[in-house]
Formats: C-alpha cells, sequence, structure tokens
C-alpha cells in the first residue's frame, strides 16, 4: 500500500507539496487519538482507513479507499461508545469487561442491519452498501462515497425555509419503498430526521444515519442521542416499544418541517399539550389529503398512528380505497387518544367547544383527521394547528389582524440559523438575539426568549432571543506560593469551585499555603469549563522526626512520628 504515501488521507488527492493538503487543506501528520484506527489502516488487505467523517452511537465513519475498485468509500467500523476502546497499538477492539455479553448481540444486530441494507442495493433512497465482514474483534460496512446536501441545509437555503408539496411528493415519496422494505425485514430505522435524509448529486434523496435499534431509545445501556421534534414519544418511554409507527412518526416530522419551515415541538411536551398549529397561509397550500396523512401519522401515542408504510402511502397519495375505507372504520382507541390536528384556540366551531367534545367519542384517528379537516375547510377557516407555526398567513382567516400568539422558540431546540431564516415568523414580530454561555445548550441553541410563549402580542412587537454561545472556557490563575484564603478567593473570583487538601510538610513548605510546583489540579495556564472544580494542595503543620533515645524503652508522653 505504499501508493498512499503520496494520498491525502482526508480526499485521497495526490499531495503535490509536503504533508498538507492543498485541495481540502488536511494535515496528514494528524496523530489521532488511539480510540481509532490510525491512518492509513489497512482492513482485509482491501480498504486503506482515512480521516474520521463522523461518530455516532454505535460506529465511527472513517472516509476509505478500496484499493480493488480504485475508488473513494465510506468504512464504518462498530464501535460503541462508552463501552468500548483500543488498547495504543493494537487495531483490535477492547470491551470492558461487564458489557461483554451485550456486545456480541449489538455486534450481531449491526452486522444483520447492514447486510440488509446490502440487499437493497437496487432500491432508490438506499446508499450502497458495498461490503460487510468482520475483523479487528468488531465488525465493519463499506458504503459508496456520495457527495450529498443534508434535507435541513437544502430547505434552509429556500424562501420562506420550505417547499410545495407538489416539490416535496417527489423527493419524499420514493423514500416509502426503502422504509416498507426494511419493516418487512424487522429493521426500524429510529433516527429519520431532516439531517439523515440526503439529497444526491444524481437528484434522488437517500436514507442516511442508520443505527443499531439499541441506540435509538433511552431505555438501553447504549448512547441514545434524540432529535427534537423527530423522535417519538415511545423512544423516551418504557411503556411503548419501537415500532413501524415510530418510523412514520419521524418520516410525518420531515414532510411537516418540509412544508411548514419549522420543527415540530418535542414528543414529551406534546404529551402535555398536543396542540399542533399550521399558519394558515402556509396550510391553504398544502393538499387536505397530505393534512389527513399527517395528523394519522404525527399521533403522539403509537398505536393511534397510521401502522403500515403502505396505509401512510395510500393516504399522502389519496388513495379512494383508503378513504372510503377510512370513512367507514370507526374503531375505538384503547388508550386515551389526542387529536394532532385541533383548530386554533380563538376559531368558534361547536365541535371544539367543552374541550373538544367532539374528539372525546374516541374515534379511529384517521377518521378523527379527516373530519376535522372536512369541518375546517368547510367553515373557510385553518385547516389544522400545529404548534411552532405561529399565525402569519391570510388575514382574513386570523380571529385578529392586528394581535399574533407567541411561539414557544426554546421547546424545540431550534438554533439562531432556523429562526432568522423562517420568513413567517420574521414577518410578524421584529426578532432580535443576544448571547449568553451556557453549560446546558448546545452552541447556537435558542434557550431564553424575552415574552413568554402563548402570549398575545401586537404584529411587529420586540422579541429578544438568548443563544447560547456554548461553555464558557477560562484559564486556570497560577495560585502556587498563596495563601489557601488568597488562592481559594482568587479561584473563586475566576468561577471555579474550589476543593483543598493538606499535604504532609517536611519544613521547606510554608504552612497553609498552596505548594508552587504541581499544587494544582488541573493545571495552571489550563483551559478549562467555568464552575469546574479546582483542586489546590496546601501545606500543613510542619513534621519533624524525635532523635533516637539510648533508653531501650520509650519516655512517658512521647510525641508522635506523624500529625
Amino acid at each position: 500500500m505504499d501508493f498512499t504515501d503520496n494520498l491525502c488521507m482526508n480526499c485521497f488527492e495526490k499531495l503535490t507539496a509536503g504533508c498538507v493538503c492543498r485541495n481540502c487543506g488536511f494535515d496528514n501528520d494528524t496523530i489521532r487519538d488511539a480510540l481509532y484506527l490510525p491512518l492509513k489502516a489497512v482492513l482485509i488487505n482491501r480498504y486503506v482507513v482515512g480521516n474520521i467523517i463522523s461518530y455516532e452511537s454505535d460506529a465511527v465513519t472513517y472516509i476509505g479507499y478500496d484499493t480493488e475498485r480504485m475508488a473513494v468509500v465510506t468504512v464504518r467500523e462498530f464501535l460503541p461508545k462508552n463501552i468500548t476502546n483500543r488498547l495504543e497499538g493494537n487495531y483490535d477492539v477492547h470491551v470492558r469487561e461487564r458489557y461483554k455479553k451485550n456486545y456480541l448481540k449489538y455486534k450481531d444486530s449491526f452486522i444483520k442491519l447492514w447486510k440488509t441494507l446490502k440487499e437493497l442495493n437496487s432500491l432508490s433512497a438506499v446508499i450502497p452498501v458495498l461490503d460487510v465482514f468482520e475483523s479487528n474483534e468488531t465488525a465493519y460496512a463499506v458504503c459508496e462515497k456520495m457527495d450529498t446536501v443534508t434535507l435541513r441545509d437544502f430547505l434552509i437555503r429556500n424562501t420562506d425555509n420550505n417547499i410545495l408539496w407538489d416539490k416535496a411528493r417527489l423527493m419524499f415519496m420514493p423514500i416509502l419503498t426503502t422504509l416498507e422494505n426494511l419493516h418487512k425485514r424487522g429493521i426500524i430505522h429510529g433516527a429519520i430526521n431532516p439531517d439523515n435524509l440526503v439529497l444526491c448529486r444524481d437528484g434522488k434523496v437517500r436514507l442516511a444515519g442508520f443505527c443499531i435499534s439499541e441506540c435509538c431509545e433511552a431505555a438501553g445501556e447504549l448512547e441514545f442521542n434524540p432529535v427534537p421534534g423527530y423522535s417519538a414519544l415511545e423512544q423516551y418511554q418504557n411503556a411503548h416499544k419501537l415500532c413501524p409507527a415510530t418510523d412514520i412518526y419521524a418520516f410525518s416530522a420531515c414532510i411537516y418541517r418540509a412544508l411548514v419551515g419549522t420543527n415540530p415541538p418535542e414528543a414529551p411536551e406534546r404529551e402535555i399539550n398536543d396542540k399542533l398549529m399550521i399558519p394558515n397561509s402556509i396550510a391553504e397550500k398544502i393538499p387536505a389529503h397530505v393534512i389527513r396523512a399527517l395528523g394519522g401519522g404525527l399521533q403522539i401515542y403509537p398505536e393511534n398512528r397510521i401502522q403500515s408504510i403502505e396505509d401512510f402511502r395510500e393516504l399522502l397519495s389519496a388513495a379512494p380505497s383508503v378513504v372510503a375505507q377510512a370513512v367507514a372504520a370507526a374503531a375505538p382507541i384503547k388508550e386515551r387518544p389526542r387529536n394532532p390536528v385541533e383548530d386554533d384556540e380563538d376559531d368558534e366551531f361547536e365541535e371544539h367547544s367543552s374541550k373538544n367534545k367532539f374528539f372525546a367519542n374516541k374515534r379511529n384517528v384517521i377518521i378523527v383527521g379527516i373530519i376535522a379537516a372536512v369541518v375546517l375547510i368547510a367553515a373557510i377557516a385553518a385547516l389544522i394547528g400545529f404548534s411552532g407555526g405561529g399565525g402569519a398567513g391570510n388575514e382574513t382567516t386570523l380571529p385578529s389582524s392586528s394581535t399574533v400568539t407567541v411561539p414557544n422558540f426554546c421547546s424545540a431546540g431550534y438554533f439562531e440559523e432556523d429562526i432568522s431564516n423562517t420568513a413567517s415568523w420574521n414577518s410578524q414580530f421584529n426578532i432580535t438575539f443576544t448571547y449568553e454561555f451556557s453549560s446546558k445548550f448546545e452552541k447556537g441553541v435558542v434557550f431564553k426568549q424575552s415574552v413568554a410563549p402563548k402570549t398575545e402580542v401586537s404584529r411587529g412587537s420586540d422579541i429578544v432571543l438568548t443563544v447560547s454561545k456554548g461553555v464558557e472556557m477560562v484559564d486556570v490563575p497560577d495560585v502556587g506560593g498563596l495563601s489557601r484564603t488568597e488562592a481559594v478567593s482568587q479561584l473563586e473570583k475566576a468561577g471555579f469551585k474550589v476543593k483543598t487538601v493538606t499535604v504532609y510538610n517536611d519544613g521547606s513548605g510554608t504552612y497553609d499555603n498552596v505548594k508552587s510546583n504541581g499544587g494544582i489540579a488541573p493545571q495552571e495556564g489550563s483551559t478549562v469549563p467555568k464552575g469546574e472544580e479546582v483542586i489546590i494542595q496546601v501545606y500543613g503543620r510542619v513534621v519533624t522526626e524525635p532523635e533516637t533515645e539510648p533508653s531501650t524503652q520509650p519516655e512517658a508522653n512521647q510525641p508522635s512520628a506523624t500529625q
């Protein structure tokens, strides 16, 4: 594999001068953490491992090179977070003792997932899987490298942050066949969201971001990373299990995002207040049958949702057989249903008075969606209401043209760009941003707003949103040689928590002063998160050794050699 000496391990273009690639800027002398395979590692005498692309809960993905096909690929290595590591200089994956039994089960799930995806290579919404194999006490999946743009990035670049159904239909409908085939083989994606739907150069939208199912729910021992607005309720709770309806919920949320321009609220929040709204100006552009499908797909409880991709596809297509069947059906719902297709509070329809008595009959969810849509269309009101959308639109259909309701900007993990690029919100409010450090929220996430959600305000009112600057990092000051009181005061003023430890003093140190060398942890000058604990070592009282007495018997009240 000597030819790789002249290739960049990030883009696999030829290096023309030195170790820094002129094409992509990657420094090929980068030394990687021992947890990962080193640059230029070779798997089964075929695949050269390059730079790291991403690290999800169950696996790390590297850029790679297939020496047989002479093509750039991606290499996904099964490496579950928190239960595996590597010993330096050894390619074999080391598993912590307590996880060894489950590790084998998880590895089998990984192999099954990627072999199943390989069998589905002919489907349009699959990134082709080229190889699946075991090596280094773990497993690997090699996929074709494709240039992609995420659905989220694509939508942000569009006017009003959304697209019309005619365009969305061409993007989303082909994916349903792939999901249907996965479900038939017992595979639940579990992580569908706008970052895992990718647009490729050939014009097709494909599914990415596959992880084993054990990573897709909070109840497991593997790391679970929910995506607010897209992860279904059953992924947060043990009371409900993952099923095809889990993917239907996430896929419906992606369609909603594409058509409406905002993320749906987080599932646990919806369980408390299951009110969803779409601004009238947007709802009037969405076909009624699509709204019915979204109403069925976004039910908060999985047993109330559309249960199969086949039925979901037919509802999205307005298939007459499904519509007729839905009208004829009236099966009771076992668990308390929540209707995701509600009117705006100010719509004074008799069907929605007295806490939605119309929906208290516990009718089948598809019936609820259809009848609700028909009632609203007949009344020339909002087709449905979804939370997070605001209320901008045709002013003749709004309760008041001079007032608007403030949405909850902090509930769904919105980033600053999500809000600044949403024309509907910016047409209703004068939104400005301020910035604060936060250890609880990711950099760029909105976490405070100056006006409380659901407040009625005049159109054009000022709203200040606070955006996280991430964790504030500060330098540890050098307090070596200072007294305990001075050192603690200085460190606390810098924002640290302080713990003191008394250490042995042979007379070379000053009592109650901090050791001059190596007396601070983390080390002085290092940059750490503000609020972190700093330990200082403080000298105790001087300890001396007593002189040895000639007598073989110790004197009374002989002092101890240590204090």
